[in-house]
């Protein structure tokens, strides 16, 4: 037996420097070259393997004596809620008999009281028929009176005929006399109206000499200035009643395409103007030869007014003086805005009726001012008019409802005397066929009977 040499070449290999046979040895302690840590790390890794392998062993123990420490704990509250179960098995005993003891004695109780109900059912619908034989008894009587009251009501209502019927006949006598009467009358009717038309006419044909005598006593140049002067005198006689707070005066203002007007109106109410008027006056003697005509003349006035503003414009005319239609009286123009055509007897009356007519938006435009002034929401306003139209409405519909029902009552009563009306109508009626026959003849005689008559209202129709 001998030693072997060796080296060490790394940490997993052993290296012999000679041949070995068996049984020689080799000793490691001869080598001075051997790395301890190999063997350490060695040593290090056996005792982590044994640690761990302890530690896995004491999991599992620990996990069996919990697991039985669990078993036990179940056990006991096993134990326990079978311990509370077998108690409300008892106490559901005892509520079950409890239970049936006062099922039965309800029972008792609930068919006692029907028997009373059906006793006291039964005596109430004795004492109900006992009042609908008495209320029936009260209703025979009631019937035989109300027959005899209809019986009674129908004899006075045929005498209240009779007497009515006798005077009619009266009345149909007196009518008689007034149809004779009614005839003198239209013949002064007629001769009145004929007197009127006569004055009228006469007054028309006065006031046409007047304005051609009007016109022939002018210049061509004072022809347009009289006609200026004439409405100032008109407008100044009665300025300090009519119109207190009014501006009138001649447009000496040129605008800028160098045009005016004849005379601005405005008037004012606490220091609002609610009018404003241009007018232009326009006049030529007969003996011109080249007429103009008052639609010459509608286009300027309409940029007149535009340009100083006014809202009215009116043309106070004597051009066209055969023409019918400006002499009827005030003319409105249909082709331009708020502008019409008068003649000079009725600048005053004009300006008047403008005047109350723009005095009665007043409140209005007061009203305006201030809603521009405050700034109102106009939306919050649209918002409160519809939540009141629509209170509006429910309040109607609900009041209709009513009316509608207050309605088909009185129609229901209304069909209930429907029978006695219409026998009592029908004597009325023949009445009233009679006297429109009577009328009827009355008319044919005043138009067939009598010539003169026919001629007469011949002539009143126009025909």
């Amino acid at each position: 037996m001998a030693k072997v040499k060796f080296h060490i070449a790394s940490q997993t290999e052993l290296v012999l420097d000679q041949d070995a046979h068996v049984g020689d040895i080799i000793d490691l302690t001869d080598e001075q070259n051997i790395d301890t840590s190999i063997i350490n790390g060695k040593i290090a890794d056996i005792l982590d393997d044994k640690l761990l392998q302890a530690r896995e062993e004491w999991q599992v123990q620990q996990e069996k004596q919990s697991k039985i420490e669990l078993e036990n704990q179940l056990n006991s509250q096993k134990q326990t809620l079978q311990e509370k179960i077998t108690e409300k098995a008892a106490q559901i005993i005892a509520l079950e008999t409890k239970i049936v003891s006062l099922t039965e004695q309800n029972k008792a109780e609930l068919e006692s009281k029907l028997a009373q109900k059906e006793l006291d059912l039964k005596d109430t619908i004795a004492k109900k028929e006992t009042e609908i034989a008495q209320l029936q008894v009260k209703i025979e009587s009631v019937k035989e009176q109300s027959k005899n009251e209809l019986e009674t009501a129908l004899v006075k209502k045929e005498a209240a005929i009779q007497s009515d019927l006798a005077n009619r006949n009266q009345e149909l006598a007196d009518l008689k006399s007034q149809l004779q009467l009614k005839d003198q009358e239209k013949q002064l009717q007629l001769a009145n109206v004929q007197n009127q038309y006569e004055a009228q006419l006469k007054t028309a044909n006065e006031q046409v000499e007047f304005y051609k005598d009007f016109k022939a006593r002018q210049s061509t140049k004072e022809i347009g200035e009289s006609l200026e002067q004439y409405a100032m005198t008109e407008f100044n006689k009665i300025r300090p009643y009519a119109f207190p707070k009014a501006y009138f005066e001649k447009d000496n203002t040129l605008s800028e395409t160098n045009s005016k007007g004849d005379f601005i109106f405005r008037d004012y109410q606490d220091d609002l103007e609610f009018i404003s008027i241009m007018f232009d006056m326009k006049n030529e003697a007969d003996t011109t030869v080249s007429k103009h005509k008052n639609a010459d003349f509608f286009k300027e006035l309409d940029k007149d007014r535009r340009e100083k503003n006014t809202e009215y414009a009116v043309l106070v005319s004597m051009l066209e003086s055969d023409s019918d239609l400006y002499n009827t009286g005030i003319v409105q123009v249909p082709d331009y805005e708020k502008m019409y055509v008068i003649r000079p007897q009725f600048f005053i009356q004009f300006i008047g009726v403008l005047r109350n007519a723009a005095l009665n938006s007043v409140g209005y435009r007061k009203e305006l001012e201030q809603v521009k002034e405050q700034n109102i929401d106009i939306t919050h306003f649209e918002s409160d008019l519809t939540q009141f139209k629509h209170a509006f409405g429910k309040n109607y519909e609900s009041a209709s409802t009513n009316f509608k029902k207050a309605i088909d009552e009185i129609d229901k009563s209304i069909a209930r005397m429907e029978a006695v009306k219409k026998a009592l109508t029908t004597s009325e009626n023949q009445l009233r066929l009679a006297n429109n026959k009577l009328e009827d003849v009355s008319v044919k005689k005043l138009t067939r009977g009598n010539p003169t008559m026919k001629a007469k209202f011949d002539e009143v129709r126009g025909e």
